[in-house]
């Protein structure tokens, strides 16, 4: 079984991001998940969508968290028994949806 892949929004610069990088590259060997770190500023549509809300942690293109990382939402949303985004923590984390 392949491991799930979480995508990180980030931006070069940005402390949170490189905060919550270094986090989940910690938590990687005993969650077991492949990370992704895309650049939002490489693109002008993602820049558009993440400008300021970088780092965004996302899942299946469902955002787990912003800013800093929620552990326990990241947790829960590698549980495979959660189903069509609904984690605890109202879908997004506990810092909310930014939109779109």
């Amino acid at each position: 079984m392949s491991q799930p892949e979480l995508t990180l929004y980030y931006r070069e610069g940005c402390h949170l991001c490189d905060d919550m990088l270094q986090a989940l590259r910690g938590l990687q060997p005993c969650l077991g998940f492949e990370l992704r770190v895309v650049d939002v500023d490489r693109d002008p549509d993602l820049q558009r969508r993440y400008d300021e809300w970088v780092p965004v942690l996302s899942h299946d293109e469902r955002e787990i968290c912003h800013y800093r990382l929620d552990e326990d939402a990241l947790r829960e949303a590698l549980q495979p028994q959660v189903i069509a985004g609904e984690y605890s923590h109202g879908k997004h984390g506990k810092h909310g949806k930014h939109g779109k």
